[in-house]
């Protein structure tokens, strides 16, 4: 189901990014996606380590039959992620002048950044919720909730666009921002409604009386009542992980347009190859990856039960498994975007640098549709701080192509390494996963029984 609504998200905002990239032209899509960083380190501050912080909790609980302890996860969880997001929401608007013009550089994206503040705490109750049904292995709720949200965005751009046709480009880029703000308002009303209207006692929080939670947080501190401890523990330093890979990929982001003007672009230019870049060639080379990230999602709570379980012929599946599917998907995916590449380009984006960059990058999508599921396999073991080691490796190569190479080679060289990152970050993965190879395990205990065999004879 996750694949389902994966795809046919894709698919929507595939067209999405067609009808928008004419709207508002090559240099507004580089403008728009200069607030990607914005919102990837917001994200991670507020919402991912408390989404897969209530995700393994709840698994685990579910696993051990506490019905109490997964509900009780999820309250809390809101109670920490819902005042992250309005305090960060507040600083972001405070300080949108300083950001726009000291970090991105682009003085546009003042008023967008206060726009996107206003979705925080809804991204916030959307996330929470989403953790919980994967921590249970249910998946509709979340599909449901994430199609939705595509389509209110999608629907709520097209009528500001219809409505007010003869705008300025600065005013569109702003329809676009809060088209997403009104895709994550629709998509937390419906999850809240969906969690407190259900009738499945197993997964409906009203089933837990009030008392129950005043009891449960007065002996918090209990040695046997940590909840709330586990929650943040957990969710800290995979927080933290996020927050300082964003801070580099958002350095990527922002110091990128800069450095192709060292190379000897205008700034209108670096800036409508940027758009090109991340607004266009990217999400094409990602699309396939719908289907690698609703296994990933669920990869977390499945290998996290394995791993409590110390069932290690169970966790060597996953990876194996894994990483079949992700090489079959990402040849048949790179032979196909290496052909068709600069038709999609000239077709689709009416843009042959597009078709250009697709085609580069089409030799990625082995390593970074693989890597995905070897993060979260990773994730499920608790090696968080490992995962986050292996990720600096990888963008710490980017950051050298970027301030290194660009200025020289312009933003070929930047593709090139974008490839060699995505090649190191699944070599060390598999470097992090090799004790738990069952197969490796199995071929020792064959070499040890035949030396045992031939001492024998």
């Amino acid at each position: 189901m996750l694949t389902a609504a994966g795809i046919l998200t894709r698919i929507i905002g595939f067209f999405y990014r067609i009808f928008l990239s004419r709207q508002i032209g090559e240099e507004g899509m580089g403008v728009y996606q200069l607030l990607a960083p914005i919102m990837a380190l917001s994200f991670s501050l507020t919402c991912a380590g408390i989404q897969t912080s209530i995700s393994k909790h709840v698994a685990a609980y579910e696993a051990e039959g506490k019905r109490k302890s997964s509900i009780l996860t999820l309250l809390y969880g809101f109670l920490i992620s819902i005042s992250l997001s309005i305090f960060l929401g507040i600083i972001l608007c405070k300080f949108s002048h300083s950001i726009s013009i000291l970090f991105l550089a682009e003085k546009r994206c003042q008023n967008l950044i206060c726009v996107y503040a206003l979705s925080l705490p809804f991204c916030a109750i959307h996330s929470c919720i989403n953790g919980y049904y994967f921590g249970l292995k249910q998946t509709t709720v979340p599909s449901a909730t994430q199609l939705l949200e595509q389509l209110a965005r999608v629907f709520s751009v097209v009528i500001l666009f219809s409505i007010f046709p003869d705008t300025i480009t600065e005013s569109r880029i702003l329809f676009a921002v809060l088209g997403l703000v009104i895709g994550e308002i629709v998509s937390s009303f419906i999850s809240v409604v969906i969690l407190f209207k259900s009738k499945d006692r197993k997964t409906n929080p009203r089933t837990i009386s009030k008392k129950t939670v005043f009891q449960h947080h007065i002996t918090i501190s209990g040695p046997k009542k940590h909840i709330l401890k586990k929650l943040i523990f957990l969710a800290a330093p995979l927080s933290i992980n996020r927050i300082v890979l964003n801070l580099l990929q958002s350095i990527e982001a922002a110091y990128l347009p800069r450095k192709l003007t060292t190379f000897g672009l205008t700034s209108s230019e670096a800036l409508c190859i940027y758009g090109v870049f991340t607004g266009m060639a990217l999400p094409m080379i990602l699309f396939p990856q719908a289907i690698t990230s609703s296994v990933s999602v669920l990869l977390l709570p499945y290998v996290s039960e394995a791993d409590a379980q110390q069932d290690r012929k169970k966790i060597a599946g996953s990876i194996y498994l894994s990483t079949a599917f992700c090489l079959a998907l990402g040849f048949l995916c790179m032979f196909f975007f290496y052909l068709t590449g600069p038709l999609i380009g000239e077709l689709i984006f009416k843009s042959p640098d597009a078709g250009l960059f697709i085609r580069t990058l089409s030799f990625m999508c082995p390593f970074l549709y693989l890597g995905t599921l070897l993060t979260s396999i990773l994730n499920g073991l608790g090696k968080a701080t490992l995962s986050f080691l292996i990720n600096v490796a990888s963008i710490a190569i980017r950051l050298l192509g970027v301030f290194l190479l660009v200025p020289l080679y312009g933003i070929k060289a930047y593709l090139y390494f974008l490839m060699l990152s995505q090649l190191v970050h699944c070599i060390l993965n598999f470097v992090a996963l090799k004790k738990y190879l069952y197969y490796n395990n199995s071929w020792r205990f064959l070499i040890r029984n035949n030396r045992n065999l031939n001492t024998i004879s």
